[in-house]
Order: C-alpha cells, then sequence, then structure tokens
C-alpha cells in the first residue's frame, strides 16, 4: 500500500516542477537484492525519459524488473546504483486497489485529501469530483466489498488521483478484471489522462493493452532487466483493442518478447 494512505504519515511538500524537464527521468539505474554469492541483479543500467503528459507502457516477461522499476520511481525502492529524478510525489496504483474495507467510498478517496489538509468543505467538493470523473457518483455510501471489481479499481484510481499529482504510476491494475471491464476501463483512463494532462507509467504484461493506451512502448529485457527495444504508438486516438492496427503492432512488439523469453530460457 502506499506510504501516503497510512494514518499518521503526514505529507512532504515536493518541489516545485521545472517544466523545462521532463518530470521523470532515470539515469543508469541499477538495482540488486541481496548479497555475495545469494545477491540477484534486478535491474542493470536501465536509462529512460518519461515526458510531461506522455503515456508510457512497461510490457516485459514475468520477473524482468517492470514492477521493481515502478517501485523506484515511486520512491518505495532505492536504486544500487544510478540516479533518479521525479519532479513531484508521484501516485501509485496497484493491481490489488487496497481500499480500507471498514470506510465507504467516499472516506476512501477522501484519505489523501485530508492528507493534504483540505478544510470539510474543499474535501468534499473534491470527491464529488473525482467520483463523477471516474463514472462512481451515487456509489458514495458503499463499502468495498459491495462493489464489483472494476468498481473498487475506479475508486482506487480516484483516490490515486486525490493526490493532485501530475505523475499516475500503475502497476498492471486491470489484470484481475474480466476482459469487458477491463476494455471501459481502458476508455475511462483515456479520457481521464487527456482531461487532467498528467504523465502515466503503466506496467502491463498484456501487449495489446499496452498498444491500446501507450503513446509509448518500452519493453523490458529478461532478467537483469534492462531497455530492450522502444516503439512509439502512431495509431491514431481514441483505439480498440480488437483493431487491425492495434493487432498488428501488438504482433512486432509480441515477437520481440518472445525472443526476450528464449534468450532467458538459454542462460
Amino acid at each position: 500500500m502506499n506510504l501516503a494512505f497510512l494514518p499518521g504519515v503526514q505529507p512532504v511538500q515536493p518541489p516545485k516542477p521545472d517544466p523545462t524537464l521532463p518530470p521523470v527521468w532515470l539515469e543508469q539505474v541499477s538495482k540488486v537484492f541481496g548479497k555475495g554469492e545469494h545477491a540477484l541483479l534486478a535491474l542493470d543500467g536501465v536509462s529512460m525519459e518519461v515526458h510531461r503528459g506522455e503515456f508510457v507502457c512497461i510490457v516485459g516477461a514475468s520477473g524482468c524488473g517492470k514492477s521493481t522499476l515502478l517501485s523506484i520511481v515511486a520512491g518505495l525502492e532505492q536504486p544500487t546504483s544510478g540516479r533518479v529524478h521525479i519532479d513531484s510525489r508521484p501516485a501509485l496504483m496497484f493491481q490489488e486497489p487496497a481500499l480500507l474495507p471498514w470506510l465507504t467510498v467516499e472516506r476512501n478517496v477522501e484519505l489523501p485529501l485530508r492528507l493534504r489538509r483540505l478544510a470539510r468543505g474543499e474535501r468534499r467538493h473534491e470527491v464529488e469530483r473525482l467520483l463523477t470523473l471516474v463514472n462512481l457518483l451515487g456509489f458514495e455510501k458503499r463499502r468495498p466489498h459491495e462493489l464489483s471489481g472494476g468498481m473498487r479499481q475506479r475508486v482506487a484510481l480516484a483516490r490515486a488521483l486525490a493526490q493532485n499529482s501530475d505523475v499516475l504510476l500503475m502497476d498492471e491494475p486491470f489484470a484481475a478484471v474480466d476482459a469487458i471491464t477491463r476494455d471501459v476501463l481502458h476508455e475511462d483512463l483515456t479520457r481521464i489522462w487527456e482531461q487532467a494532462g498528467i504523465t502515466v507509467i503503466f506496467v502491463t504484461h498484456n501487449v495489446r493493452e499496452a498498444v491500446r493506451l501507450g503513446d509509448r512502448v518500452v519493453l523490458m529485457s529478461s532478467r537483469p532487466g534492462k531497455v530492450a527495444h522502444t516503439w512509439w504508438v502512431d495509431i491514431p486516438r481514441p483505439r480498440r483493442i480488437e483493431t487491425a492496427e492495434v493487432g498488428a503492432q501488438s504482433q512486432v512488439i509480441t515477437e520481440e518478447l518472445r525472443a526476450e523469453i528464449r534468450k532467458h530460457a538459454r542462460r
């Protein structure tokens, strides 16, 4: 769970963003877990820039370091070497919505607003705005167990947006929902991203999902994780996951992903 949601944790004011710099950049970032003969090199010299307002999707085989990379950008892990810059505290959304089950929808969304020390009236207005944005107005008094999986993820998205960050980090947020719900959530996320003008880094195993959503798709190599390939997605928006254009670019990326997996299997 994002530490910003824990009671008693006080928010730290981030530095004022410099609009002339990319909001996120990494320079030769490596991460080693363990020591000595048990050391595991998870990331090896990853360099990347994510530009303001860009939607970047990261794909790769299981264990390639995608989630580790996201955790480093979020500040939940420290790199063993290299440099990381992010010009505002990022909001983080996981595969599991991690809602507090004893709180209603509106109270879950309100948590970051309390940490931001907004007045009660401002909080009420902002919760209403965010629930409208994720199409959940009318469900304020429900508790998480009364919602579908897709609705719980919408609440988690509203809570992440309540942090008022310019950067949203998403770690396979739609992996656990069915295909139809995922399709609707894709539409909602794209709409929210376009309206809010935020920067999104989205980790997924689903190549079609990456092509549908992203301005750019980054393929991570199998362990140790490196940037193996990058593709710009020039397909006009709005996109549909089942179209021939999305399928064709997905096939190219999938073939490269298979090649990376075969390399790892031969080691």
